[in-house]
Parts: structure tokens; C-alpha cells; sequence
């Protein structure tokens, strides 16, 4: 803009903005004069921002990139805390974990040395052989603390050599580096026996290395397939370039952000998988809301800063809205009030932010630095359909044709079919990733797989932890004591003894006892259950002021199913009501506010059903390549409700705030409703298209809760921007009519009360 422009505006918002000539020559834009006696609104803080990037592209780059890699070094230096048993314990199993740690009878770190034949039937005393050698040879490495008894398959299958590690439990990856050095020294010198390892230090390796190596395939294929897309959306290289740039580099510096925080909000070993998904998504999405209307503005005659202007008015703002709607609603899971969703809560609302400041900073300044150097190189073909943005939206018109002319009856329907979807959703089954849900392709799990055939004693146990009240010592003892006989008579569990380990105050007693089935089973949860209902009631229950607690995977994973179902309704009130108050105050309405609580509520129970039927009902076994365990993993659905419930936000926003922008130009309802959507439908479905393909991705990886995870993610922004968008919001605005905007007045009345006042003639809509 020139010096001699005057920046005032005639009424609120991005109308200001004049049109084209009538001629259709491109002008500058002017603003109006003030009325007299009326103070010229200011500038929003978007334009403000986006007005001194544009200006001043070096440094808002140079600060862009400096920030990013400080936000590497210095998260790289500080490193990413991770979650620990203890914070991570809720429930009966995190109160015997908190006395175990208090009394000293926390269990160290094991791992299992398995030696079985390469093929055929075992040379038993080949086998014998080397177990005794690696028994030895353990003894002497620096982190282990005990070798215990070479034991012998019952079928003559194997030998088992159990090993106890020194250190922490919680970091028993740290301490099993020279263990596993020597197993693969042994196996190399014991031809035709298959010496390996599975344990605590081990198989927690082995699941990192399987995350990392997901995420290296889910950023090898979303990259190409997000650049693609955004390809055929802006017909240019340079243009679907720059959204995919800056989303890496809100993902960096994200992930160095994160390793500060997780000082506080520890890593509960999904952080950088939800950083790098929920990253390219809205990374994504901001700068194509952003770049998609700068893109317009300058088709339209607008110069370059101008254009960004009004990018900053209408997308900047409706970017901001969207992000602070994402933010309130991952923040719901801190009332959880847990380590993981405390951790996931955290990176989700640092890579919005992080992405959000991006679009506002850094993304005018690239926009004015390019300039029409955006669109090149221009790909033939999908210019010339991209390049057209005033072009008649036939198709999207055809779509809303239903929604518009028979309101009442598209509304019934299309709920009707979403409550059918939904319908599953109520039967939903909760359980966390148990060992035997990881994919079998991993040796580490193929390696469990034989130790539990040559010993099914070895299954996950259970940790009985006792606490006796003072000078109830003994009676306390006598009691565990009968437990344990107790377990060993059950069918439930297996006949082994249990060693019973005291503390140094003798007021604190552990033992394990075991089931001989799948931690996840029903038998292993009938075991659980007989002994919290049964076994443990009816010996240590009865000595006065004695507390008994279990811990183990089946425990783990009944407490956290339960603590999920007891917390879910607190979270999803946090976040309706936090969405409430947002969606009023933005749109000074509450009509609009209660709407799109109703339609993202039923757009998210649509997916959960969806993720019962394909998962829990194992529907989608083929197609996804998966066993399904009669479940859902028990954090998903807290987790996908704030998320699904943001990211429905940020697209209810983006909508709404078009159909407001056309209402405020005089249109009625009906055709501002017409109006909004069909003039954001194409950058809408573009995001769709990016968010979904970025979500299938993980849907396709190896790990059962990514799978869940993106598949759940991936349906909802699908019927939220196919059905939601297209079908439910137009159909009920349409039907409500003025009523949308109550308390609020009508916009359109106002647009032209005020065009009367200042004697002014209504710009014509730049959405």
C-alpha cells in the first residue's frame, strides 16, 4: 500500500475492502472515510502482523529460521524426558506400584535367554551346553544383577536362562546393550541352536526402533502425497511447495519445543508420532486457507500487499479462531489428569501453535517475497483448472442443491444415517496395546512367540503387592501366605511357587503369581478378576488395616480402561463448554455456537462407531492388515474426541465464518449459505483431501494403536467435509434462517444500515 492510502475502514472487518472497477481494470483497494464523530477502527493484530512480514520478508524469514533451530539445539540439548511406570500408574495397579516403590520391592528388570534347535527337534545337550556358557557369560557383565536357574522346556523344546538387570526398571533399555552383545556372540558360536532375548530392556528396543521405523514410512509417503495434492489444488510447484515447508518446519521446531516440556509433561511414547501427524495436517491447512486467498485476492487485480491484507482479515483470522479451537480442545485431556494424555495433550497444542504463528509470520512474508514467482512452475493442465477462482462452482452447487431446496428432509436423513453410524460406538470395548497386539513381523515378537510355547509359564504375571499395618506383621504374612496356596489350586494359574519378598521394615510383602494365558485374554482377566474379588478379599482382607493392591499388564490394562470410561465424560464436558463459550464470543452467537457443538458431537460419534465396527468387530482385518483384538486401545477414544472435536472446529469455523462474510453483503440465508460454501468448498476439500491422506498413512503402519489412530482420524475429517459440510450445516442453516445469528442482529441488516449511514456502496464480497 502507498503512503497516501488512508488505513480507515468503513464498519468492522475484512468488507472494507472495495472491489474491482467496474471496467474490470485492477485498482487499489480504499478504504472509506470515517463518519464524522466516529474513531476509524483499528487494524486487526492478523493484518497488523501480515502487513509487517510483507514489508519487511527477510527478517520474518530470518526470525522463522532462527527460531527453528534454536528450538532444535536447544530441545536436543535438553532431550526428551519419558514417562515412567510411576507416572503413567492409575488405579489398584498404580497404588501397588506406589507402595512397591516406597517399601523397596519394586522388580528389577529381567530378561529371558531362549535356546531352542534352528530346526528340527533341540540336542538337548547341545542345548544344555549353551545355556551354561551364556549363563556364565552373563554373570560377569557389569549391569547384570542375577543369573537365575537354567530351566528346561516341559516338551524338551528349550532352555531358558532368566537374568535380572541392575538400574532403574523404568530405563532398562540402558542397561541391556551388553547383554544382547553377548546373546549374539553365543548364537554365532552354538551353530544349529538359535540362541536370542526377550525382556523388559529388549523388547522395550525393539518397540522404539518399530516406532521410529513407522514414522520414517509415514513421513517418506505423506510428504510425496501431500506435495501431490496440494499440485492439483494450486497447479504450481512452487505454491504446493511452500504449506508443505512450512509444516516441516513447524514439526521441527515442535519437537524441540516438545523436549523443554516434556521436563514437565513427560513423553508417554507417542508424543513425536502425534507432533508429526497433527503437524503436516494443520501445518497444512492453515497455509492453504492462507495461500488459497492471497491466491484470490491478486486473481482478482489485488497488488500484492493488498492481497495478503485481506488474506490476514478473513483466512489469518479464521486460522487463529481454528488453532485456539484445536489448542481448547486437546487441552480438555489434561483433566484427565494422567501422564499420557498430560504428554500427547502437550504436543498436540505446541505443534497448532507453532503452526498457527507460521502461517500468520513467515507465510506473508514468502507470499511477498515469491510474488508471482508462486505460481511457477506451472504443471499444464492443472493450472488452467486451478487458475480459475471465479469460475461458477457447478459441482458444489449440484451437491447443495438437496441441502438448500429440501432442507428438512436432507437434515432427517442425513442424521438419521450418521446416528446409524454412530450406533456401534456404544458398545465400545476398551484395552491398552498388550504384547500380544504388537505386529509379528518384529523378531522380538517372534522371539516371544517361542518362549511362550516352550514355556506358557512365562506369560505377563501378576504382582500381589501387601501393605500390613503396624504390628500386623505376621497375621499379614500368614494371610499372603494362604493366597498364594490359594492361586496354586486354581486352574486360573499356574502350580509354579512364588518366592514372597519382604521389605527391610518387614511391613511390605510382593509376590508374582501367574496365569497361563495372554495377558489381554479372558482367562488372564477371570485371573485378575478372582483375585481382587476373591482370593485376595478373603485372605489378606480380613487382617485389620492390612491393603492389598495388583499390578501387571492384565492389571494395567483393566485400570486404565476404567479410568478412561470414568474420565471420558469430564473431558468431553471441559471441551463442549470451552467450545461453547469460543464459538459464542467469535460469532456473537449462540444459536451458531449450540449448532456446531450438536453437528461435530454426532460428526465424532459417527467416526468412533466406524472404529468399533472396522477394529473392534475386525471388519477391516484384510484391508488393513491387522488382528483384531476384540478392542479399541484404551486411550484412543479420549484422544480422538478433543482431537476430532478440534479439527471439526477448525473446518466448522473456516465455513461459518464465509457464509457470515456473505450474509454481511445483504444476502439472505438461503444464498449466504449457498455463497460461503460454494466459495470455500474448493480450499475446504483440498485440506480434506491433504488431512485424510496424511492420516491413512499411519492407518497403514505396523503398530496397532497408529493404526487405530489414523483410521479414526482419517474417517472423521472424511464425513466431517463430505457430509458435515455439504449436507448437515447447510440443511440446518438454511432451516434456522435469521435465527443463526440470535442474539446477535442479523449481519446482512447491519452491512446495510451502515452502507446507508456513511452513504457508501457495499463492496462486493471478497470471499
Amino acid at each position: 500500500m502507498g503512503a497516501d492510502r488512508t488505513p480507515y475502514q468503513p464498519y468492522e472487518g475484512h468488507e472494507a475492502y472495495a472491489p474491482q472497477r467496474p471496467d474490470g481494470a485492477a485498482h487499489r483497494p480504499q478504504y472509506a472515510t470515517p463518519r464524522p464523530g466516529h474513531a476509524p477502527p483499528r487494524r486487526t493484530a492478523t493484518v497488523r502482523l501480515a502487513r509487517w512480514s510483507a514489508t519487511h520478508p527477510w527478517r520474518a524469514i530470518g526470525i522463522w529460521v532462527a527460531m527453528v533451530i534454536a528450538c532444535l539445539v536447544v530441545g536436543g540439548i535438553a532431550g526428551t524426558e519419558k514417562a515412567t511406570n510411576a507416572d503413567m500408574g492409575v488405579g489398584q495397579s498404580g497404588r501397588a506400584g506406589e507402595i512397591a516403590r516406597e517399601y523397596g520391592l519394586v522388580a528389577p528388570a529381567s530378561e529371558n535367554i531362549l535356546i531352542t534347535a534352528e530346526q528340527g527337534t533341540l540336542d538337548q545337550e547341545a542345548g544344555r551346553r549353551a545355556a551354561a556358557a551364556i549363563a556364565a557369560s552373563a554373570a560377569g557383565l557389569p549391569d547384570v544383577a542375577k543369573v537365575g536357574e537354567v530351566a528346561a522346556a516341559a516338551d524338551g523344546s528349550g532352555f531358558l536362562v532368566p537374568v535380572d538387570l541392575k538400574g532403574d526398571p523404568d530405563k532398562a533399555q540402558d542397561h541391556v546393550g551388553d547383554l544382547e552383545k553377548a546373546v549374539a556372540q553365543a548364537d554365532k558360536d552354538h551353530p544349529g541352536l538359535r540362541i536370542e532375548q526377550f525382556g523388559d530392556g529388549s523388547a522395550g528396543k525393539a518397540i522404539e526402533k518399530q516406532i521410529g521405523s513407522d514414522l520414517a514410512q509415514a513421513e517418506l509417503f505423506s510428504l510425496p502425497v501431500t506435495l501431490l495434492i496440494l499440485m492439483v489444488a494450486f497447479g504450481a510447484l512452487i505454491a504446493a511447495s511452500v504449506p508443505v515447508v512450512l509444516a516441516i518446519t513447524a514439526v521441527a521446531a515442535s519437537i524441540g519445543l516438545y523436549g523443554l516440556a516434556s521436563a514437565v509433561f513427560p513423553d508417554p511414547g507417542s508424543a513425536a508420532n502425534v507432533i508429526m501427524m497433527m503437524g503436516m495436517a494443520v501445518g497444512v491447512d492453515y497455509s492453504l486457507f492462507y495461500v488459497r486467498r492471497e491466491r484470490e485476492e491478486r486473481a482478482k487485480g489485488r497488488t500484492r500487499v493488498d492481497a495478503i491484507e485481506i488474506a490476514a482479515a478473513t483466512s489469518g483470522h479464521a486460522v487463529v479462531v481454528s488453532a485456539f479451537a484445536v489448542a481448547v480442545a486437546m487441552a480438555g485431556m489434561y483433566v484427565a489428569g494422567d501422564a499420557i494424555f498430560s504428554g500427547l495433550a502437550t504436543a498436540g497444542i505446541i505443534v497448532v501453535v507453532v503452526a498457527c504463528a507460521g502461517s500468520l509470520t513467515v507465510l506473508p512474508a514468502l507470499l511477498a517475497k515469491l510474488g508471482n514467482k508462486m505460481d511457477r512452475p506451472r504443471i499444464p493442465v492443472l493450472w488452467r483448472l486451478s487458475s480459475r477462482p471465479e469460475s461458477e462452482p457447478r459441482i458444489w452447487k449440484a451437491m447443495l442443491r438437496p441441502a438448500l431446496n429440501h432442507p428438512r428432509a436432507t437434515l432427517g436423513i442425513s442424521v438419521a444415517a450418521l446416528i446409524a453410524l454412530a450406533l456401534p460406538a456404544f458398545g465400545m470395548k476398551l484395552q491398552n496395546t498388550a504384547v500380544d497386539d504388537f505386529p509379528r513381523e518384529m523378531p522380538a515378537m517372534q522371539t516371544y512367540d517361542r518362549l511362550t510355547a516352550a514355556f506358557p509359564n512365562e506369560h505377563s504375571p501378576s504382582g500381589i503387592v501387601v501393605l500390613a499395618a503396624q504390628g500386623r506383621e505376621a497375621a499379614t504374612r500368614a494371610a499372603l501366605d494362604q493366597a498364594v496356596a490359594r492361586t496354586a489350586a486354581d486352574p486360573l494359574f499356574t502350580k509354579d511357587p512364588a518366592e514372597i519378598r519382604v521389605s527391610a521394615d518387614g511391613r511390605a510383602f510382593a509376590v508374582q503369581v501367574t496365569s497361563p494365558y495372554g495377558s489381554s485374554s479372558d482367562e488372564a482377566k477371570d485371573a485378575l478378576a478372582a483375585l481382587r474379588g476373591d482370593i485376595l478379599p478373603g485372605t489378606v482382607g480380613k487382617v485389620p488395616g492390612a491393603e492389598f493392591a495388583v499390578e501387571g499388564e492384565t492389571a494395567e490394562n483393566v485400570d486404565y480402561a476404567a479410568h478412561v470410561k470414568d474420565k471420558l465424560p469430564l473431558v468431553i464436558a471441559f471441551v463442549l463448554l470451552l467450545t461453547f463459550v469460543m464459538m459464542a464470543f467469535t460469532f456473537r452467537s449462540v444459536v451458531i455456537a449450540l449448532s456446531a457443538i450438536a453437528i461435530n458431537l454426532l460428526s465424532a460419534l459417527a467416526a468412533f462407531g466406524l472404529l468399533v465396527v472396522v477394529f473392534q468387530y475386525g471388519w477391516g482385518e484384510g484391508l488393513l492388515d491387522f488382528t483384531s483384538n476384540g478392542a479399541v486401545i484404551s486411550w484412543l477414544p479420549l484422544f480422538l474426541f478433543v482431537v476430532l472435536f478440534g479439527l471439526s472446529m477448525d473446518y466448522h469455523v473456516f465455513v461459518v465464518s464465509r457464509i457470515r462474510e456473505a450474509a454481511e453483503t445483504g444476502l439472505d440465508t438461503k444464498r449466504a449459505v449457498e455463497k460461503g460454501i460454494t466459495g470455500s468448498a474448493g480450499v475446504i476439500t483440498s485440506a480434506a483431501v491433504v488431512m485424510v491422506s496424511v492420516f491413512a498413512v499411519f492407518a497403514t503402519l505396523s503398530m496397532i494403536d497408529m493404526k487405530q489412530m489414523g483410521f479414526g482420524l482419517a474417517a472423521a475429517v472424511l464425513i466431517d467435509a463430505v457430509v458435515v459440510r455439504i449436507v448437515v450445516l447447510p440443511s440446518l442453516m438454511v432451516l434456522l434462517g435469521d435465527r443463526n445469528w440470535w442474539p446477535g442482529k442479523v449481519p446482512g441488516a447491519r452491512a446495510q444500515r451502515q452502507v446507508s449511514d456513511q452513504a457508501y456502496e457495499p463492496a462486493r464480497s471478497v470471499g
